[in-house]
């Protein structure tokens, strides 16, 4: 089969999330599998304007700006394909069934609509949120990556359930894998410093944490356009025992995500929580906000401990928990771990294959 994949970024993005990462991993197993896949993406700076990875071709044709205008001249240059999927990270559908006559599916990782008014001024919010809301009209079957993402394309834009698969993200349980936890407490938050994720929250809740634990460290994985603003509020608090370690590699990642004690998220909202999973394989509870997404990879009492969304104070009180009880500490380790093996990147590639194929057939 012939696959062509629309999404604004490419797993080797500087700004790469979850998205990407789910593209990679099921991109490449497609690939193993005999079947071709395209992805058709933005550039950047640096970049190559194609490349190969892990056998995903990847083509890079257009800023984040313009690539949506050249959707339609894209879509009827590339023949060959028989089915195309529309990969609505950002938001802004790419509306390729307007543009052509193949099979199109839908990916939603989350609704956005909420967040946009954390991350854009008001007029541009509520352009993208008229926008995000024209899914229901182009994507006859919609590919998410948890229930919660399902409810909110019910609730939000009235889309029947019936048209909705839900394909939770894997975890490669061989990479992400306990070792040896660091011999003072400490706090991991991992992914993109953006406005909506909220960690200001974070940094107030571990000054509260230090109070009763003096001797608690905060490590910062992740780099984006609200981190200048996280340090200063840091500095503000006078937090000392905080490491903006910025951008990692994979492999720096793995080991500060199974050395630490707890991984805490205080996202608004999430289309899973990867960096929650990754961490549980690697045996590290979690503490996060009860929101959707976060709900999905949390299992509240059993994997980690879930709170009031925007309760600072209830979060720190989760952190403090799970760092002074050694036994909780150690359940929802293990409970972790376990529950890790039941989402695997191949049986998430096998099910999107089939949602592929069932488009195909159906028509």
């Amino acid at each position: 089969m012939n696959i062509l994949w629309l999404n604004h970024r490419d797993p080797n993005h500087p700004q790469a999330g979850g998205a990407e990462v789910r593209i990679h991993e099921i991109g490449k197993r497609l690939v193993r599998d005999g079947h071709h896949v395209r992805l058709i993406c933005e550039r950047w700076a640096g970049s190559k304007s194609g490349e190969f990875l892990d056998g995903l071709e990847i083509t890079r044709v257009a800023s984040r700006l313009f690539i949506h205008l050249l959707t339609p001249f894209l879509l009827k240059k590339l023949n060959g394909y028989d089915v195309i999927i529309d990969d609505i990270a950002h938001g802004v559908p790419w509306g390729s069934p307007l543009f052509t006559n193949k099979f199109v599916v839908g990916q939603v990782h989350h609704v956005h609509q909420e967040v946009l008014s954390f991350e854009l001024n008001p007029f541009l919010a509520r352009l993208v949120a008229l926008s995000e809301s024209t899914i229901k009209y182009y994507y006859k079957t919609l590919i998410v990556v948890s229930e919660s993402t399902k409810k909110a394309l019910i609730q939000n834009f009235g889309i029947a359930e019936n048209r909705i698969r839900v394909i939770p993200n894997g975890v490669d349980t061989e990479f992400y894998r306990p070792m040896v936890k660091s011999s003072s407490p400490t706090v991991l938050w991992v992914g993109r410093v953006k406005r909506y994720k909220r960690v200001e929250h974070v940094l107030y809740a571990f000054s509260l944490v230090k109070k009763q634990l003096p001797n608690v460290k905060l490590i910062i994985v992740g780099d984006g356009d609200h981190i200048e603003a996280l340090k200063n509020t840091a500095k503000t608090l006078g937090l000392s025992d905080v490491v903006f370690a910025g951008a990692v590699s994979e492999e720096k990642k793995v080991a500060l995500m199974a050395s630490s004690w707890v991984n805490v998220s205080s996202s608004f909202v999430e289309g899973w929580g990867m960096t929650i999973t990754e961490s549980a394989a690697c045996g590290t509870p979690a503490v996060a906000y009860d929101v959707a997404g976060l709900r999905d990879s949390v299992k509240d009492g059993v994997t980690g401990l879930l709170v009031e969304s925007g309760n600072v104070e209830a979060l720190a009180e989760a952190l403090i928990r799970v760092l002074q009880d050694g036994t909780l500490r150690r359940r929802l380790s293990e409970n972790g771990i376990k529950h890790t093996y039941e989402f695997s990147w191949e049986r998430t590639a096998e099910e999107f294959m089939k949602v592929l194929e069932g488009e195909i057939s159906a028509g």
